[in-house]
């Protein structure tokens, strides 16, 4: 799997605490927006995002995002 899978055509908008969450990239994790693992035995890694402070956090739920784990509007072209 060379392209991650689209888990959703639009942002998963949350509020979020400070502290570490780990963004699935592969797009399989049955926990969207963050890793279950799922990925194990391909080419994709979760991104490890660091929070320092309590906030609403568009993540990306496409993953085709040029601004990593967060949404860039890149759904709208997929």
């Amino acid at each position: 799997m060379s392209s991650p899978h689209i888990a959703q055509k639009s942002p998963v908008v949350r509020p979020m605490e400070p502290g570490t969450y780990y963004w699935c990239s592969c797009g399989l994790s049955k926990n969207q927006p963050f890793c279950d693992g799922s990925h194990k035995g391909s080419e994709f890694s979760p991104t490890k995002v660091e929070l320092t402070e309590k906030k609403t956090v568009a993540w990306c739920g496409c993953k085709h995002s040029k601004n990593g784990a967060f949404c860039d509007g890149s759904h709208k072209a997929l």
